[in-house]
């Protein structure tokens, strides 16, 4: 689910959707707010959900069975490798049900041991953690979501999707956007989670209405980041939660645990520096499809109006093995420049703006950098944070700097320091127990509209 990566609009970034298990509330303010923004060229179509909030989340649970199952007709069509069989997973009645049905999956050679397990050890990592809510509803919450996505998971095993370089997040039939939103958000204690300096997400909204390009420059923290920053935002900003565009790694497309959350998720589709040499045969092809995923992006600047999401540090924050203290990673000084390069060069006004996620406790990555697919997944019910400073403009930055080179490493750093003091502010919030308190003069903090 890297990822990653996004709840009441229509779709695009990198979005995951479904109907509506789990869904969020939109304000009225909201709504307004999204009708304006669908000026931003005839790319944005209108949606509406309803959601009702429960507990210390916004959680709403109905029969996914029957939601997808309205769908069938039309995944048949799409799916060859569907042959009628019954949908196991869809007619679930209990935990028990479901892990009995991996099992007969893997029995009749459909599920590969690895798989297998990875799906019986997400199912009781993801109780778990959505237990820790104490939502009176878990359990039917629990069965609802896991149920939907084991289904998803084997339909893509059967007939696998493949990502082009500039994907396109799914809508329909079946809305892998809300899927992913749905599934995501019972892990998020929204009383203990902060979106810091919201005005200025309003003010790329200005901007895409006037046909101007947003780069955010962010750290990287889980698989579920794109689904972290839709919960965040989805009740302010609904534009900019659904048509970010994420520049993904090549292990959130391939791994079969995450490939249904992506396939809702706008993405630019790379291979992370951190696994170019996993394979010396592969460099080459990984090299090459880079370079195309470039003219992709460069292809979607020219057009306007997009707004687009970068970790340089290729890959997920990791803790410190002395400290145990986590901290967003360094950035690539050529990862910041290439995408600044192509924001310049589109013939469009372009903004960079630096982006700081706290989020790793609802899903932290492996401790080290793992070569092979199917890492463990970790599950926890936690608080999470999302912080964007003003612009930083490579102009400022390198006005009295003569070395190009050396100019390209300020305006990186430049980035990655704001970055880094407004993850220090989410940390005092979340971690230090401050909350709002930890507002200062950088940061001003509020909480998203979970009513």
């Amino acid at each position: 689910m890297a990822m990653p990566s996004a709840a009441c609009s229509s779709s695009s970034s990198t979005g995951v959707g479904w109907g509506s298990v789990a869904g969020a509330r939109v304000s009225r303010r909201a709504v307004a707010r999204a009708c304006v923004i669908q000026a931003v060229g005839s790319r944005v179509r209108r949606r509406c959900c309803r959601c009702v909030a429960e507990g210390s989340g916004r959680v709403r649970v109905r029969s996914m069975a029957e939601l997808v199952e309205e769908k069938e007709s039309a995944m048949k069509a799409r799916r060859k490798g569907f042959s009628g069989r019954p949908r196991t997973f869809l007619h679930a009645r209990s935990g028990e049900d479901l892990l009995l049905g991996v099992r007969q999956e893997h029995e009749a050679g459909r599920l590969s041991p690895s798989v297998a397990a990875g799906l019986e050890e997400l199912y009781r990592n993801y109780r778990n953690a959505v237990l820790q809510s104490g939502n009176t509803r878990a359990d039917e919450i629990i069965l609802s979501n896991m149920s939907v996505a084991f289904d998803r998971i084997i339909l893509d095993i059967e007939d696998p999707f493949t990502f082009s370089p500039h994907h396109k997040g799914i809508r329909e039939p079946f809305d892998y956007y809300r899927f992913g939103q749905n599934y995501i958000q019972p892990l998020i204690d929204f009383r203990r989670s902060f979106v810091g300096n919201v005005s200025l997400f309003h003010e790329m909204e200005d901007k895409l209405r006037e046909g101007h390009n947003v780069i955010l420059i962010s750290n990287h923290q889980t698989e579920a980041d794109p689904a972290v920053i839709a919960s965040l935002l989805e009740s302010t900003n609904p534009y900019i939660a659904e048509n970010l565009t994420y520049v993904a790694g090549d292990r959130v497309i391939t791994d079969p645990l995450s490939k249904p959350f992506s396939m809702g998720r706008n993405l630019i589709c790379v291979y992370s520096k951190k696994h170019m040499y996993d394979s010396p045969e592969q460099i080459e092809m990984k090299r090459r499809s880079n370079t195309r995923s470039l003219k992709e992006m460069a292809t979607l600047l020219r057009g306007g109006s997009q707004i687009i999401w970068i970790a340089p540090s290729g890959g997920r924050d990791r803790p410190d093995p002395l400290t145990g203290q986590w901290f967003p990673e360094s950035f690539d000084v050529s990862s910041v420049d290439n995408v600044r390069r192509l924001s310049d060069h589109s013939g469009v006004p372009g903004h960079v703006y630096p982006l700081a996620l706290l989020c790793y406790d609802i899903m932290p990555p492996p401790a080290k950098v793992e070569k092979d697919i199917g890492e463990q997944r970790m599950i926890s019910f936690h608080g999470v944070g999302l912080s964007v400073a003003s612009e930083i403009k490579f102009s400022d930055v390198a006005a009295e700097i003569a070395d190009p080179d050396e100019a390209k490493e300020a305006f990186s750093l430049a980035l990655y320091h704001s970055v880094i003091q407004q993850y220090h502010v989410l940390k005092a919030a979340i971690h230090g127990n401050q909350g709002l308190n930890a507002s200062n003069s950088m940061v001003s903090l509020s909480q998203p509209d979970n009513k």
